[in-house]
């Protein structure tokens, strides 16, 4: 009798056992979910490079999904130092760790991301236009979306005659081997040349070009423009040590080039950009939205100037223009 109570004590713990292991270990997901069963999803964000205007659109991307999902969200995000190389890395492993979304911030990243997956969903940011930066291949309808930081040509070149209406020649500099830049230039040209304004091209094929190019630019024209350019945003420096005292203002396609050495800009703002991706990553990730099926998202642009420089050179910025912070 007692051996039989024995048997059956060791039989129902057995069974409580085994029904705890299937509660615990059955769902190999479970630390993917909340305390309340919600999922937490897992973002991974391939930025190509440090740079104020990049860092502020991750920024804003993180705070969209952050103040809509709370602690149901985590980023893994990395920096790929404007290496090629580096952003297929991050991305293939992205693809690996099976994240829920990639966030690819710039061109090389989103080019990379494209390649590294065609099934879990990509949202750009930093783009200026999606078809350029993949090469005119046919992207729409499939798993890529994102938010586009070009603002319009045209008013740009219609800024650079307001605030210089004398202008004789504008150096247009730019980095040969971003496609986006090649494209806003060729807008530029365009718009240049419906006004009768003689121009010049001063491409650079690295960093390493970018000192003798703005030194030329700056020894042959009277105003230079640069569009939005990850590798002339990345040396800002070397750009106004040359024409500050030169004193040849610089027009620029965005705020952090303006900020570092330009006087004026029709830009938008990269964190509203960032913070539109994360809306529309939102969209994909918890209202079941088909990236394929989103339009490319814009942000207002804003008239802004570099109180610093345009001081420095004597130029008055008329009304309706914020300096830049």
């Amino acid at each position: 009798m007692k051996m039989r109570k024995i048997l059956a004590a060791v039989a129902a713990a057995t069974m409580l056992c085994g029904l705890t292991a299937c509660s615990t270990d059955g769902n190999s997901n479970d630390s993917a979910e909340g305390s309340n069963g919600d999922k937490v999803y897992n973002i991974g964000i391939c930025q190509l490079l440090e740079h104020p205007a990049l860092d502020a659109a991750t920024e804003g991307f993180k705070e969209a999904l952050t103040e809509k999902l709370g602690d149901k969200v985590k980023f893994d995000t990395q920096n790929a130092q404007n290496e090629a190389t580096n952003c297929t890395t991050i991305t293939n492993n992205f693809v690996s760790a099976g994240v829920d979304l990639i966030m690819a911030n710039a061109t090389g990243a989103l080019s990379a991301a494209v390649s590294a997956t065609d099934t879990i969903p990509i949202v750009g940011t930093s783009i200026t236009a999606y078809d350029v930066a993949l090469g005119g291949s046919d992207w729409q309808g499939k798993n890529i979306t994102g938010a586009s930081d070009l603002a319009p040509i045209d008013k740009q070149e219609d800024m650079l005659l307001e605030i210089f209406p004398n202008v004789k020649k504008v150096g247009i500099m730019f980095c040969s081997a971003e496609a986006n830049s090649r494209y806003q230039v060729d807008e530029f040209i365009k718009a240049l040349e419906a006004d009768g304004i003689a121009y010049k091209e001063y491409s650079v094929a690295d960093s390493n070009e970018i000192q003798a190019q703005a030194q030329a630019a700056a020894g042959e024209c009277d105003v230079i423009y640069i569009p939005t350019d990850n590798t002339l945003a990345n040396a800002v420096e070397t750009v106004k040590n040359v024409v500050v005292p030169a004193k040849i203002p610089v027009v620029a396609g965005e705020e952090g080039i303006c900020g570092g050495c330009g006087t004026v800009t029709l830009s938008i703002s990269y964190h509203d950009m960032g913070y539109k991706a994360g809306e529309m990553a939102y969209e994909i990730l918890v209202n079941g939205k088909n990236p394929g099926e989103m339009e490319v998202g814009y942000s207002p642009t804003t008239k802004k100037y570099n109180k610093e420089i345009c001081a420095e050179l004597g130029i008055t910025v008329p009304d309706g223009y914020t300096a830049i912070e």
